[in-house]
């Protein structure tokens, strides 16, 4: 959720910018002019703004101009009636986040609302390395073993320059932290910071999502888009999980770290991008090129500077420091007082495995929370937990695979209309009844820890048709 400015003339629009953003859990603030939100900006702190194009006074664009002067990491949303190649170009350069044309599309919207949120988030949120100093961040990356402290050097030696870092290690283990850390150190540090997600964007938006694409270039093409990594210029582009993608696109990118250029979709002319690229990958690339899934050009053009996120079990030595830091960030997160832990709780953690890493025991301490009533967290309260999940490393895969091998097994089913949308669905459903068994069936709380408004989880309990055997409590009873 977030503080969301929107400055347009139009009464009616803000009226209902403000009604629809306000049933989303976000606090909204409005402007009629672009010099009536300047002088908000002066003294609110915003997450996002939407902006109009067309202004009385000060234009849309002069707007944009003064929004970045005063705070260079406020992401900005341009929305216009007039979709013109010109403004769209424009705006990207003068730092927009990115741009709708009125009339809009309210799903495709509140989407974009979320990434520009996340971005914005991901640019002002301080990554903090704990090296026994006690610095001020939002997060930290938390170790003091040796195979941690080899980590910090390294981000300090490589975040200055403008080499290409390819960030390898197990799921779970902090990937995307590093590369923030990187960018927050880096000469980049007030420009973008865009994290693309080569698994969960579908591949055949992929490309478009990537680098835009021209008028024509496909059916339902009907203007010019620009694409995120031409949105970044100047910043750095993260790559998250780019073993898993495809070929055709790899060559794309490949052209990128070469000829520092992209081409759009549809497009003939090479348009020059200054980027840096981080990527970060879970898979075995060097079995990927052996199979031919991994272009041996990209894999040697990424791989300038490579650093090994160690798994969490063979840093058993950090995880009580670790979950002391967990235990305080969620209890605040859930409005509780930090119960601590028990020595003999401490020690049941080190003994585990920890196939899901950090974000495992991450998730573990929340769970704990929740079970043990704001009681010290003790070994019955984490036996709960680990039940069932005690398989050695080697004896079964992390979480994410069953996921893959549900989504497989159902894929080469028969096909049905809409067989996405309903995947989807039923994966939603199963994370939403998860959130709702955990907190005994309190809504306030399963919305905090989804990270959704509680109208908007309230409409997806009645969507789904989700029923519990356990009556489902009113916000505030425990």
């Amino acid at each position: 959720m977030g503080v969301i400015l929107i400055i347009d003339d139009d009464y009616q629009i803000r009226e209902s910018f403000e009604k629809l953003l306000s049933e989303e859990g976000h606090e909204i603030m409005t402007a009629g002019s672009g010099e009536a939100g300047l002088e908000i900006l002066k003294s609110v702190t915003a997450d996002l703004v939407l902006l109009d194009v067309r202004l009385p006074g000060l234009s849309g664009l002069e707007t944009l101009s003064a929004i970045k002067a005063i705070d260079p990491k406020l992401p900005v949303i341009i929305m216009t009636a007039f979709g013109t190649t010109e403004t769209a170009i424009e705006a990207t350069k003068l730092g927009a986040f990115d741009y709708v044309l009125k009339p809009f599309d309210i799903p495709e919207l509140l989407l974009l609302i979320r990434q520009a949120l996340e971005a914005g988030r991901f640019m002002r949120s301080q990554v903090g390395l704990d090296i026994l100093t006690r610095q001020k961040a939002d997060e930290i990356i938390i170790g003091q073993s040796k195979p941690m402290q080899e980590i910090y050097k390294a981000i300090g030696r490589v975040a200055p320059t403008e080499a290409t870092v390819l960030i390898r290690g197990e799921s779970g283990t902090g990937k995307e932290l590093v590369a923030r850390a990187i960018y927050q150190h880096s000469q980049r540090a007030h420009k973008p910071f865009l994290v693309i997600n080569c698994v969960a964007i579908p591949e055949t938006l992929l490309e478009s999502e990537l680098f835009g694409y021209e008028k024509g270039a496909f059916t339902g093409a009907v203007a010019r888009r620009i694409g995120r990594i031409e949105q970044a210029d100047g910043g750095t582009v993260f790559l998250d999980e780019i073993g898993d993608m495809p070929l055709s696109i790899q060559a794309k990118i490949l052209r990128l770290l070469q000829e520092k250029s992209i081409e759009r979709l549809g497009g003939r002319e090479p348009i020059p991008v200054n980027v840096r690229i981080i990527a970060a990958t879970n898979r075995d690339l060097e079995a990927g090129l052996a199979e031919g899934k991994f272009r041996e050009d990209l894999y040697y053009r990424l791989k300038v500077v490579t650093l090994w996120l160690p798994p969490l079990r063979e840093r058993l030595e950090d995880v009580s420091r670790l979950a002391d830091y967990f235990l305080e960030r969620h209890a605040r997160a859930m409005d509780m007082e930090n119960p601590g832990m028990t020595d003999e709780a401490r020690a049941m953690l080190k003994k585990y495995h920890w196939p899901g890493n950090v974000r495992e025991l991450s998730n573990t301490i929340q769970k704990a929370l929740i079970f043990s009533r704001g009681y010290p967290i003790r070994p019955e309260d984490l036996s709960q937990i680990f039940k069932g999940e005690t398989t050695a490393p080697d004896e079964g895969p992390p979480a994410d695979f069953s996921i893959r091998r549900w989504a497989r097994q159902a894929l080469l089913n028969e096909p049905r209309p809409e067989k996405f949308d309903l995947l989807l669905d039923q994966a939603a459903s199963a994370i939403i009844s998860e959130a709702l068994e955990l907190t005994q069936g309190n809504r306030s709380r399963a919305a905090k820890i989804l990270g959704l408004s509680r109208p908007t989880l309230q409409s997806k309990i009645e969507k789904y048709g989700i029923r519990m055997e356990t009556t489902i409590k009113n916000e505030g009873e425990e």
